[in-house]
């Protein structure tokens, strides 16, 4: 008899252990209806660059709905960091989604393509636009706003979404895909401790994209063509920023140098630097000054509106 239990314990162990592997993969209808959650991928198909059709090579919106009562018609798409290489989905994903949902944002966490697994810009930048795209284009759907789309974004996720806010496309009115034919720039942009600089010069003080990937030889097209602060015009959205002074890992600099080039173009801006705080703070780490950005974040969401009921769209 105990022999008996003994394999059932193991035959069940290593089903669980199975599922477990299998349900990262699982994007197409992983719906959890009770929990307002479901996962659906950016595009019904492969996507554009593909390498092949494992998950790694599928990016994905994670779908959370609003707190029953607080729908206000706006939405978030929250770009977590990892560096490129992973994806730091809780404290910079799902945790955000939840202070979004309640206050009344229907929120989309973006798994976008990674560095690690081949996928070097612009991979993550098309499907970063995508996602703004793809919520517009399903705005009624949705029950959202398509002018009250916020982009946030953290480290590297930060510098994604400050990419997907200053090089946007305008969408093609005669795309046969209908998402394609709006624009993917979003309306608000939020940064937290952004990587602005992955790609400048390499400093061994700090994290640097080029000699964490081994492509040194590319770096300096890429700086060229992928550092958000280069491309800031006054089409730029309304940003809101944070970061902290002894930040080790992305220096406070180079969130200034953004800062400083919204200024220049006359772009709204608002941004807070805290005295202490590691890098990777997410919503906070227990600082009693550092764990008061949430607060001002959302006074500046109040501040754009996005807090109260979106007016219904005009008739035709």
């Amino acid at each position: 008899m105990r022999s008996f239990f003994a394999m059932l314990v193991v035959a069940l162990l290593a089903s669980w252990t199975a599922q477990a592997q299998v349900q990262p993969c699982a994007v197409a209808g992983n719906n959890n209806v009770f929990l307002g959650i479901q996962t659906i991928r950016l595009w019904p198909g492969d996507a554009p660059e593909a390498a092949g059709k494992a998950c790694e090579d599928t990016p994905t919106l994670t779908i959370f709905e609003p707190v029953k009562g607080s729908e206000n018609g706006s939405a978030v798409v929250i770009l977590p960091g990892g560096s490129y290489i992973h994806l730091a989905g809780n404290h910079e994903g799902r945790q955000v989604a939840d202070w979004f949902t309640a206050r009344g944002f229907r929120a989309f966490i973006l798994s976008y393509r990674l560095a690690s697994h081949g996928y070097i810009l612009p991979v993550p930048l098309l499907d970063a636009r995508r996602a703004v795209q793809l919520v517009r284009a399903r705005a009624r759907d949705y029950q959202i706003d398509p002018a009250r789309i916020v982009i946030i974004g953290f480290s590297a996720g930060g510098h994604l979404a400050a990419l997907a806010a200053t090089q946007f496309v305008a969408g093609k009115p005669d795309a046969e895909d209908p998402i394609e034919r709006v624009s993917s720039r979003p309306d608000y942009l939020v940064l937290g401790y952004p990587w602005i600089g992955a790609l400048s010069a390499y400093d061994p003080r700090y994290l640097n994209f080029c000699k964490t990937m081994n492509i040194m030889d590319r770096c300096e097209a890429l700086r060229t063509a992928y550092s958000p602060d280069l491309f800031v015009t006054k089409e730029t959205p309304p940003a809101f920023m944070y970061h902290t002074f002894n930040d080790q890992t992305v220096p406070v600099e180079q969130g200034l140098r953004f800062y400083e080039a919204l200024v220049k173009a006359g772009v709204p801006a608002e941004m807070h630097i805290f005295a202490n705080g590691p890098h990777g703070t997410g919503l906070g780490k227990g600082d009693a000054a550092l764990d008061q950005w949430p607060n001002l974040l959302e006074t500046w969401l109040r501040a754009q509106g996005l807090l109260t009921q979106a007016q219904p769209a005009a008739k035709p």
